[in-house]
Formats: C-alpha cells, sequence, structure tokens
C-alpha cells in the first residue's frame, strides 16, 4: 500500500507497540499530527519540548519499553535536547523524532531551521536526516533496533516537512541487521570459569551493581549469587531497587553520598564483582585511591566501559543478565557438593560489613522543632512499604530520596543520574503515571528544581494523573549552598531564593490540590491524605533551611574521607 512519509511513520510506531507519544506541535510537525488521529496510539501534550523528552524518559525507566517523543523543528528540537542528553547519560531507549524544514531549504536559515542531527550527534547513540520517504520505514525499524539494544539510548530522527508529504509503497522490515553493529549478549564462557574461580577464592568479596542490572532484568540473578555466596550488595544510584534494600546482604549506595558502610566495604574488599556499572568519579572519588587491594572483575554489555576508568583484572562483555545465569549454571554444581561454603567462609567479612554499619549508620538529628528532610523520605517510604515509584529532581531532594527511601524492587527508582538534570523529576513522574496508572508515582522535588518544569501541572491535570509532589522546601539552591557552606566560607552568592510562589496556590491554580507541611506532627497526617487524593497534588514540606545531605565525600577526596554530619 501507497502511504504518505506521515503515514509510515504513525503505522510504524503502531507495528512497534507504541502506546503513547509524548510531544508539542508546531508547523514542520503538522502533517503528523493531521493524521495521529486516526491511529491507535495516545498522544499526551506536554506544554514544553523538555517536559515532553522528560517524560518519554520516564516512562522507558519505568518500563523497560521504548520512549517516544514527537517534537517539531527549530527550537522545539532543541528545547528537547537537554532530555536527550539526559537519556544519553543514563542508557535509556528513547526514540526522538523532530521535524525538520523541507530539504530545499536546509543550509539556508530558513525560519526554524537548526541542524539538529549536528547538534545531537554527540548525546545520541545514533541520529538520522531522512532525505527520502523510501528510506523512512528502514530507519524507524532501525531506530527502534538501535534504542533498544546492546547499551540502551536514545536515537533521533530527523524528517524534513516534504519527506512527511511524500508518497512511496509502505514496507515494514521484519528484520534489522546492522553489519557495524552487533552488540556481544553471550560472556566468554572461558571468562565465566575465571570469575566463578575468583569468587571461590575470595575471602571479602562485594558486588557493586550500576544500572544495567536493571536494564537487563538481572535482579533476581543478583539476589541469587548474593544470597547463596554470602557477598554483600553496593549499588549505584541508577542501580536502586536491583536488590532489595531490607535484605540484611545490603549495604546502600556507594560514592560521594553513599554510606560509611558501603565506601569502606568497596575500599577493604578482596574482590569487586562490578556489574553494569561504568565507575563513574561519584563512584570511585580520587581515582588512585579506589579500591586499591582489590581484584575487579567488570561486566558490561559496553566494552568501550571497561578499562576506561580504571585498571580491570578480568572483563566480560556481556548482558548482565546473561552473564549473571552463566555464572549460576558454573557455580550451583560446586555448591550442591556441599565442599564449599561461601556464606561460612565470608563470615568474618560480613561481620566487619555489619560492624561499619553499626558504627555509622545514615542519621540524623530528629530531637527538633524543624521538619528534617530525612524524616520526610522516611515517612514516604514507610506510608507506601517501598511499593511507589518514586522519581526526584536533582540536588539534596535527590540525595536524600536514595539514601533513606527503601527500595525493594526494580524500576522504582527514575533519577537523572549522569547529566544531573534539574527539572528532570516531575515530568518523569508523568511518564511513569502513563504507564502504571494504578501505581503510586511520587516526586520528591526541591523548591528550585520543582520550578524549571512546573508547567507540566497542566498536564498532569489535563490527563487525570494523580502524580503526589512533595517539596522539600527550603528556600535555596540547596545542594549548591551545601557546596559553598563546606567549601566557599559560607558565600551564599545566588543561592538563597529569596521570591518563591505559594506552592498551594500555585496547585489550586492549575486545578490540583496543595497541601503545606510546618510542623514535625503533621508529616505523616498531609502525606498520608496526599497520597490518598485521586488527582495530581503538591505537598510543600517546609524543612530545616540548612539541613545538608551526609555522608559527603568532597572533591578530589577518597571515599573513605567522608564527612559524617
Amino acid at each position: 500500500m501507497e502511504l504518505t512519509g506521515a503515514q509510515i511513520l504513525l503505522e510504524s510506531l503502531r507495528r512497534e507497540d507504541v502506546e503513547v507519544v509524548f510531544g508539542f506541535p508546531g508547523g514542520a510537525v503538522i502533517d503528523i499530527y493531521d493524521q495521529l488521529p486516526k491511529y491507535p496510539l495516545r498522544h499526551v501534550l506536554a506544554r514544553h519540548e523538555q517536559g515532553a523528552i522528560h517524560a518519554a524518559d520516564g516512562y522507558a525507566r519505568a518500563t523497560g519499553r521504548v520512549g517516544v517523543c514527537l517534537v517539531t523543528s527549530g527550537p522545539g528540537a532543541t528545547n528537547a535536547v537537554t532530555g536527550i542528553a539526559t537519556a544519553y547519560m543514563d542508557s535509556v531507549p528513547v526514540v526522538v523524532i523532530t521535524g525538520q524544514v523541507p530539504t530545499p531549504l536546509i543550509g539556508n536559515d530558513a525560519f526554524q531551521e537548526v541542524d539538529i542531527v549536528g547538534i545531537t550527534r554527540s548525546c545520541t547513540k545514533h541520529n538520522y536526516l531522512v532525505k527520502d520517504v523510501r528510506d523512512l520505514a528502514r530507519v524507524i525499524k532501525e531506530a527502534f533496533y538501535l534504542a533498544s539494544t546492546g547499551r540502551p539510548g536514545p536515537v533521533l530522527i530527523d524528517l524534513p516537512k516534504d519527506v512527511q508529504r511524500a508518497v512511496c509503497e509502505y514496507n515494514y522490515p521484519k528484520d534489522i541487521k546492522m553489519r557495524s553493529y552487533n552488540p556481544t549478549y553471550t560472556p566468554n564462557p572461558k571468562q565465566v570459569v575465571k570469575v566463578a574461580e575468583v569468587v571461590r577464592r575470595a575471602k571479602k568479596p562485594i558486588i557493586y551493581a550500576g544500572g544495567g542490572v536493571i536494564a537487563s532484568g538481572a535482579s533476581a540473578d543478583l539476589a541469587w549469587l548474593a544470597r547463596s555466596c554470602g557477598i554483600p550488595v553496593t549499588a549505584t544510584l541508577m542501580a536502586l531497587g536491583c536488590f532489595p534494600a531490607d535484605d540484611p546482604l545490603w549495604l546502600g549506595m556507594l560514592g560521594m553520598h553513599g554510606t560509611y558502610a558501603a565506601n569502606m566495604a568497596i575500599s577493604h574488599a578482596d574482590l569487586i564483582l562490578a556489574i553494569g556499572c561504568r565507575f563513574d568519579d561519584r563512584v570511585t572519588g580520587k581515582i588512585s585511591e579506589f579500591a586499591k587491594n582489590a581484584k575487579i572483575v567488570h561486566i558490561d554489555i559496553d566494552p568501550t566501559s571497561i578499562q576506561k576508568n580504571v585498571h580491570v583484572h578480568i572483563p566480560v562483555v556481556a548482558d548482565c543478565q546473561k552473564f549473571l545465569t552463566a555464572l549460576r549454571q558454573t557455580l550451583e554444581p560446586v555448591l550442591a557438593e556441599g565442599t564449599e561454603s561461601f556464606p561460612k567462609r565470608h563470615a568474618p567479612w560480613l561481620s566487619q560489613v555489619t560492624a561499619w554499619q553499626e558504627e555509622k549508620p545514615l542519621t540524623y538529628a530528629s530531637d527538633t522543632d524543624k521538619i528534617k528532610p530525612q524524616y520526610v523520605v522516611e515517612v514516604i517510604s514507610r506510608l507506601t512499604k517501598g511499593e511507589a515509584i518514586i522519581t526526584t529532581e536533582v540536588g539534596q531532594n535527590q540525595m536524600w530520596a536514595a539514601q533513606f527511601y527503601q527500595f525493594v524492587r526494580p524500576r522504582s527508582f527514575i533519577s537523572s543520574g549522569g547529566l544531573g538534570t534539574m527539572g528532570f523529576g516531575f515530568p518523569a513522574a508523568i511518564g511513569a503515571q502513563m504507564a502504571f496508572p494504578d501505581r503510586l508515582v511520587i516526586d520528591v522535588a526541591g523548591d528550585g528544581s520543582i520550578q524549571m518544569c512546573i508547567q507540566e501541572l497542566a498536564t498532569a491535570v489535563c490527563y487525570g494523573l494523580p502524580v503526589k509532589i512533595v517539596i522539600l522546601n527550603n528556600g535555596y539552591l540547596g545542594m549548591v549552598r551545601q557546596w559553598q557552606e563546606l567549601f566557599y566560607e559560607k558565600n551564599y552568592c545566588a543561592t538563597c531564593l529569596d521570591v518563591a510562589p505559594d506552592f498551594v496556590k500555585l496547585a489550586e491554580a492549575y486545578g490540583a490540590a496543595g497541601f503545606r507541611v510546618t510542623d514535625p506532627g503533621q508529616v505523616e497526617s498531609v502525606l498520608a491524605e496526599a497520597f490518598a487524593l485521586p488527582k495530581t497534588v503538591i505537598v510543600d514540606v517546609v524543612i530545616d533551611r540548612e539541613e545538608n545531605v551526609a555522608p559527603m565525600v568532597p572533591a578530589g577526596k577518597s571515599i573513605t574521607e567522608m564527612i559524617l554530619v
């Protein structure tokens, strides 16, 4: 059958089982929007293109499926760049369709023309400028394949207006084979045997889990390894939820704002099983001091991530789930023989780890008439039993959520890790709520970050999304203020938010519900009431203004050199 380019795009999205498209219309995509009502796709109209791309990102993180974003050319495309970079840094599968001026006008500085392919080349897994409608079906198939396979990431399709109107016979490819792109999923059996051997010999092993564990669906296999072999588990920000926080082997997050036990354990381990992570600077601290006495095993599907930041003794290029399955098949016969008892051998090590946990647990001063943000997160965790989907903005609110919420399952924590994008959490919560309308979705926000995409309140209310926004309101750009306090002699330059909206009135102006909490004794009852309401809610919690995130590793220091209070 013959279809226009706009119809080819929408029919191809249907064949990729896309359910939701997050977007914002404009002249360069008006032909697509003209055809959109004829297809079984739900379109969510964001109020800003950054909101649309973050919502598509949140949808992808919550589901594991490819998120889809549709925006117009020029400023529509450039407004989405921050969100594209956010997804790229955190390896999130998103397909972004941008409109473009007609092909004869490309390069002529036409109205609303930008070279979005050039602009996003460094922050996409791949991108396309489609100049011939006959290539469009193949390009869409390739885009979804690239976004969702190997190390996931965003793929951009730039679609000129004349290509959207052009007509050709429609044939959607069943399969894609790309000569230059063949991710390695299955681990080398010899490397698996090597890993099994070092696990058998280790006396002080630790599992360091990254976002790849969640992306590959490897949480259950990781839990088997930890419990069967008696190995404690720590994780990056992106991997929270990959291992239950109520398990005795859980040490919490590691790194700059990680727990004392996690940082001490990884610094004293003799074996690090690094699974689906990239040894980010926020994790390693001073690289020359990181895990100096440990043998490092690094498993990642992206070969360029291995040996990039730290020396690795046993590299394994593979999908995390497939590697852990292979390792289990290798270790199970050994465990069945009864000649090896890893938990017994590791008992002294686990005793030491427990001592670190008891010596310096996550804590805060609670004997005060001020509301402590850590307490607010603890209440949220208790009320939801760890079952909510938690999104965050970026800064202190993000770290308090990561530290004090007890995550019990994967894909329940959605946050901008690599890029640290303020304004991410609320639109991401909208995407997650679209994916799971019956689950409780909560954005833990700061009063600075929430204002960056606050216009998406209209989106949430318009679509009847019961997203809850809990603002930890300290009247500052809190994390920058904390650095100014600790390292810049309290020179609070440009971090005090002297003029702020009345968030309760703002919520009501958009048609949402608003609450304000100023007394510690009100926190639990107000949050419970807010969570029970079947509508969008803002809870403005006025917290201790100068409360800091702790622990904290200063820049350039080893992760054992923590500021603990």
